[in-house]
């Protein structure tokens, strides 16, 4: 198991269709995206392992995930619960969001 002190890093993996979070060198969670045909990200699930709750990490893995996608101009559809709700609660210059259905 990881220790709290262990470096946490956020990277894309464009294979898998996430971002994904480490602590240390351990998958501790995942962000997933789909690309539309017009070039949006849709992000309809997070996870985080249950052995890496409560260390704030979903918002770690949300907040660079939309820095990330931010960065290339993109746009994002938050079906994500865990999504949704970071972004109603912060602005990510740059990040253009379209809200759908109910995720709150």
């Amino acid at each position: 198991m990881s220790d709290i002190t262990d470096e946490i890093t956020v990277s894309r993996n464009e294979d898998e269709g996430r971002y994904e979070i480490r602590v240390g060198d351990e998958l501790a969670g995942f962000t997933e995206f789909v690309a539309t045909r017009d070039g949006k990200l849709v992000f309809p699930h997070t996870l985080i392992d249950p052995a890496f709750e409560g260390r704030g990490l979903a918002t770690r893995l949300v907040a660079a995930a939309m820095t990330d996608v931010a960065a290339q101009d993109g746009t994002v559809v938050p079906l994500c619960p865990v999504v949704a709700h970071y972004l109603r609660k912060n602005e990510v210059p740059g990040l253009t969001v379209e809200f759908r259905g109910d995720a709150s």
